[in-house]
């Protein structure tokens, strides 16, 4: 599922955004960016995932570490009824807390650390997000930023600048960037058979691990046809109507598609 999961975080950091004052495409072209790569990141927990398998090594020692990490959590915090496995793939990283816990680690960071922090964390997600939807997200956030940057030039002022100003606005919301990108996530996952026990500490039914997961009948197979064909395309209907200026955009285009229609009609008659 990780191009659904980058898709879906796509959207949300789209949405998200405004709701946190960040209006301008340079603040949330990169936010939804982040977004989306950071919707991958709980898929650390599997060594086939390309979250683990990005930058080789590093990534996959990273991941090695958060399957220990969910492991010894995971025998340690489990119910009476939760099932004798490993504890790894789809739980410790696949929870609100730990949704929670990075996003206020990392909204620290860029409160603190300024726009080179917020540079730094957006990066991770920009380069998790490329990998699973390709190199047009990298061209879409150069040229928000290329956008941005000639359209606030002033003399006297360097590219540079306007670039430090712009991720200094994202400031210590790239944290909610982390925590929203993560929990898609898994909500995502609560849609297919599996589930996801995201709701951890939580008891329920005897199990602090409780998969969350639709009804039945609702529940689709990752990588199936209900994916590809109705989830992901819907994704990405709402991820270009929901960028700045988007839904402006795609009215004009129907009103003038409607327009010609009527004009065509006429002329027939």
């Amino acid at each position: 599922m990780g191009r659904s999961h980058a898709l879906s975080g796509w959207v949300a950091g789209l949405a998200v955004a405004p709701m946190v004052g960040l209006t301008s495409v340079a603040e949330v072209v990169p936010f939804a960016a982040a977004t989306a790569g950071y919707a991958l990141l709980p898929d650390l927990d599997h060594p086939g995932a390309g979250a683990s398998r990005l930058l080789g090594p590093l990534t996959g020692f990273v991941s090695s570490v958060v399957r220990a990490f969910s492991s010894l959590l995971y025998s340690l915090t489990k119910g009476p009824r939760d099932e004798d496995g490993t504890g790894q793939h789809r739980h410790a990283s696949h929870t609100l807390a730990a949704a929670i816990l990075l996003g206020m680690a990392t909204s620290s960071a860029g409160a603190a650390g300024g726009w080179r922090a917020v540079l730094a964390v957006a990066l991770l997600g920009l380069i998790l997000a490329a990998d699973a939807l390709g190199d047009w997200v990298l061209t879409l956030v150069l040229a928000a930023g290329a956008w941005t940057i000639a359209g606030t030039w002033l003399p006297g002022e360097s590219a540079a600048h306007n670039l430090h100003a712009g991720l200094d606005s994202i400031g210590s919301w790239i944290g909610v960037a982390v925590a929203v990108g993560m929990f898609v996530h898994c909500l995502g996952d609560s849609l297919t058979k599996s589930g996801c026990p995201w709701l951890w500490p939580l008891p329920i039914r005897g199990e602090t691990w409780y998969e969350i997961r639709l009804p039945r009948l609702l529940r689709f197979r990752t990588g199936g046809w209900v994916e590809n064909l109705l989830i992901a395309p819907a994704l990405v209907i709402a991820g270009v109507l929901l960028l700045p200026g988007g839904m402006a955009i795609a009215e004009n285009l129907y009103n003038a598609i409607l327009s010609t229609t009527s004009v065509w009609i006429a002329d027939g008659s």
